[in-house]
């Protein structure tokens, strides 16, 4: 690990409103961040609004946004008969397809130039799915400016399409255009690098796989127009048994440095733990033990114009989950998962932004030389 100078959390639920009575908000994570002309600095957080009542006495209900260019959600129902399993956040139909409690939209925040303190958090949702484009959510962005344009990346979910990645572009971070789907199914985690290279913008991509023959990847693809990606190859950053072994994908987009690109990225290990309540702690008497899932931060450095090529990696996690708020409360894991990433005006240090355990956001101030000691 290496020394955090600063850290603590920007945006918890309490601080957003609901968009609707029949609401409440579970999570405030995942910030896309950019530093703005006048130095300030804007994220645009994702907003996890669950139904307090998911069901009745014959009806299980699920969100859906039905507006083509305005915020317009309503609720789909379901008779139980249909149910195959209800769980805390979803429900699973009897032909196997899924329908979700909660739906995903994002904030705009401002926060000051030294990027702890907020200026300002927008009253209503700024971004949103719309029937056409992301009807049951939107999650996780991540902004590149390139010139004038800044790209906006983030997960859309739907009935059609399911887990894919679109693609937003906007000139001030406030209107936006969408260009609609650039990675299709299941791929996440896409981030575009701050520069055309060869006269290519380039993305790192995560498609989900099973790893049959190989330890996970990030992926590495190319384009002329935004759209048609191509042109791929995997970055192998793991290797059997060291901490990112059992998945990894990109954190926020890369940032440029004299020594190359520096992506911070986030790995996955599987951790196990003894149980807390009294019937988990039985269990583990009788030899069980509870699996545990950690989210932790490392960081590579890619060659400045070969972006495929890893120069250097960290070989241990350079940031993980200790801080209570870290600690997951949906699911048994622990988080740190890195989306944003802001120069500090001293030119010194970074200010990295992260959901903190799939509730909060939260930032830490780290040294850009400290993290570039532990890469070998």
């Amino acid at each position: 690990m290496i020394e955090i100078k600063k850290e603590g959390i920007i945006l918890k639920p309490s601080n957003i409103k609901p968009t609707s009575t029949e609401f409440q908000v579970i999570a405030t994570i995942n910030p896309g961040a950019i530093r703005l002309p006048n130095n300030d600095i804007l994220l645009y957080v994702r907003v996890i609004e669950k139904l307090i009542k998911d069901q009745d006495e014959k009806y299980y209900y699920a969100p859906r946004m039905t507006g083509e260019e305005s915020f317009k959600l309503i609720l789909d129902k379901f008779d139980k008969k249909k149910i195959a399993v209800k769980n805390p956040l979803d429900f699973v139909l009897k032909d196997e397809t899924k329908r979700l409690t909660y739906i995903s939209h994002f904030r705009r925040i401002i926060l000051d130039k030294n990027g702890f303190k907020i200026k300002s958090i927008d009253k209503k949702p700024c971004f949103y799915g719309l029937a056409w484009d992301s009807e049951l959510g939107v999650e996780d962005p991540r902004i590149t400016k390139i010139g004038k344009l800044y790209l906006m990346t983030y997960v859309g979910l739907s009935r059609s399409a399911n887990v894919s990645t679109y693609l937003a572009i906007s000139k001030d971070c406030k209107k936006w255009y969408r260009r609609g789907i650039i990675f299709q199914e299941q791929n996440k985690d896409v981030v575009i690098l701050p520069e055309l290279i060869n006269k290519n913008y380039i993305a790192l991509n995560r498609p989900e796989g099973s790893f049959q023959f190989s330890q996970p990847h990030i992926w590495i693809s190319y384009s002329n127009d935004l759209e048609k990606w191509g042109k791929s190859k995997p970055i192998e950053l793991s290797k059997k048994g060291e901490w990112d072994s059992d998945r990894v994908g990109a954190g926020p987009p890369p940032i440029k440095t004299k020594e190359g690109w520096l992506l911070i990225y986030h790995g996955v290990k599987e951790n196990t733990q003894r149980a807390t309540t009294l019937m988990k702690k039985i269990k583990f008497l009788f030899g069980k033990r509870e699996k545990r899932l950690s989210y932790d931060v490392g960081a590579a450095l890619l060659e400045y114009n070969n972006p495929h090529k890893i120069i250097f990696k960290s070989k241990n996690p350079i940031i993980l989950p200790i801080k209570k708020y870290e600690k997951g409360t949906f699911e048994n894991k622990d988080v740190v998962f890195p989306t944003g990433l802001i120069e500090d005006l001293n030119k010194k240090d970074l200010l990295i932004y992260s959901g903190g355990g799939d509730i909060v956001t939260t930032v830490k101030k780290v040294s850009l030389k400290k993290i570039l000691d532990t890469l070998e």
